[in-house]
This record gives structure tokens, sequence and C-alpha cells, in this order.
């Protein structure tokens, strides 16, 4: 997962939980980055202070709003508070677009694309390169739900049909409508910057319809519209959708395609192991936030 992502050139495997000098010199790195908030060891030492003894550590702004608690608390408490309403979806553009960029500043890859049912058009939003005139563009869609291996290893696949790879993200109410419940756990905000992260994607839709239409096909001049076989429509649970085929007319014009991702992984298992594990979860989160508040009262920040 670690590897696919846009800014990662090398993974160390079993990196130790404290990073330490010889860490960072053993793999030529000159310093060691983290966010601000406080990782601390089971018996409550900073996690990086060796390193920021060593003036080897610089820190970085966490990306407001997104944590692994709170998505798990969403999980967990059946929450819907973070859906974004379809009217709301264009002020997350930007951010979107701000966030998209690879470590040369300006990513090669990646493009962030409006979709507005209204008007059935799409407003296009130059970030990085648009494809070639030579390039076969390939089209897939989807929720990418608390984004997993084996939505990883479907985008890996996908690409391997073409050149310029297209990802449409279907908006928090549509998702909502198949999915039912309070899905999806992660805001169209939130699933996009997943989906825009990692190296197969060039470009993103918001907001794309759950229907693969001609506007889309024709637009984007797509060649070929790769779905998951072991994604379909059998868990849907609006009726007025259950008798759609998303993907009629890519049928009909002959560019539609299967794969197997080789992947097991389901958000729906990943919700599933959360709530099997609450018990525990929780017991280890109440030990780490009340470490962290001792650890935030001794440096006066509480």
């Amino acid at each position: 997962m670690v590897a696919g992502i846009k800014w990662v050139d090398e993974v160390v495997e079993n990196a130790p939980y404290a990073t330490t000098v010889e860490t960072l010199d053993k793999y030529d790195c000159d310093f060691c980055v983290h966010g601000d908030d406080i990782t601390l060891t089971a018996d409550g030492k900073d996690t990086y202070q060796e390193v920021k003894d060593h003036q080897r550590y610089r820190e970085c702004k966490r990306t407001c709003g997104v944590s692994t608690t709170d998505l798990v608390g969403r999980m967990l408490l059946l929450t819907k508070n973070h859906h974004t309403q379809d009217e709301h979806i264009e002020q997350h553009v930007e951010r979107a677009r701000s966030l998209s960029t690879d470590n040369v500043a300006m990513s090669p890859w990646t493009r962030v694309s409006r979709f507005i049912p209204t008007t059935t058009t799409i407003l296009e939003f130059a970030e990085g390169r648009p494809p070639k005139p030579t390039d076969k563009v390939v089209y897939v869609t989807g929720s990418f739900d608390l984004f997993h291996i084996g939505h990883l290893a479907f985008l890996e696949k996908a690409k391997e049909f073409g050149d310029y790879l297209i990802v449409g993200i279907l908006s928090d109410q549509t998702v909502n409508q198949y999915k039912g419940s309070n899905h999806p756990i992660m805001s169209i905000h939130e699933r996009v910057l997943s989906v825009l992260a990692y190296k197969p994607v060039n470009e993103v839709v918001f907001g794309a319809p759950y229907e693969i239409t001609s506007d889309i096909l024709d637009q984007f001049n797509v060649q070929a519209v790769i779905n998951g076989f072991r994604d379909n429509n059998s868990s849907v649970v609006n009726s007025s959708l259950a008798s759609i085929d998303p993907f009629a007319e890519a049928k009909r014009r002959g560019i539609y395609h299967e794969v197997d991702s080789g992947s097991d992984m389901t958000t729906d298992l990943i919700i599933d192991r959360i709530i099997h594990h609450r018990l525990e979860y929780e017991t280890r989160n109440k030990k780490k936030e009340k470490k962290e508040a001792d650890v935030a009262k001794a440096m006066n920040l509480i």
C-alpha cells in the first residue's frame, strides 16, 4: 500500500517504532518528518526524541479533520455527519488540487475533474498532464471507501488496459443510496484524496454518476471501462438503483472488461474487523489517550 503512493520512493519494512539516528544513517536519510501530534512508546517516551536531539527531525501540520480515530468512531457509532451533500462538492475541488502534487511540486500524473449532474458536463481542472492524443483512456468508477489493498490492486490491473486512468468517485449520497446504513464511512473529499495519492491514477472525477453515461465516455474519449468481478450490484439496497446496470453503455460499445484484483479485501471486511474488535480498540485507545494527556500536561499544553 505505502509503496503505491506517489510521493514514496522506497519502503523500509519492519522499521523500528522509535526512530533512531542509526536508522536514518542506514537508509541515507537526512531527517525524519512527522505530524504535529504526539507519538509515544509503551513506557511513555517520545518516539522521535533521539532524532530531535540530533536536529534531524522535521514537523508538519496534520491534515485537519482526518484521523484513524475519527474513522473508527464513524464505524462504531454509525454516524452520517461526515457525508457531503452533492451541492457542496465544489468547495472540495480546490482542496484536492492543492494536495495532489507529488515530490516535484506538480504531479506529472494527476488532474482533478468535477462532474456536474445537472448539465451532464465535465469541468476539468488542469492538474498534471492531460491525456496525449495517442493515449488509450481507461475509466473506472466506485466509492473507494476506506481505501485498501484490494482497491490498489484493482487500479493497477485497470491501468494495464491503457495509458491514462480516470477514476470516477461516486458522491456520498449515491453511495449511501446503494449501500445504506452510514456508508460511505469516508466523505467524498477524503475518498478523492485517498485515490489521488496512488501512482496508477491520472485523473479523478468528483461526484461521478452511478450509471456510466455516453457523456462521460465521449467527454474523456474512454476506450476501456473496467470493473472488478468481485464487485457486483447484489448488495444494492435501493430498488431504483438495483434495476440499473451502470455499465450498460460500455457493454453496448464493446469496451467493458472485468478483472480480478487478486485480493479478497473489501471495505465491509474492514468494518467487520473494527466492530468485532471494538472492546479491544476502546481499551487500547483510552490508554493511548491517557499517556498523551499526561505528556501534554507535563509540557504545559493542557
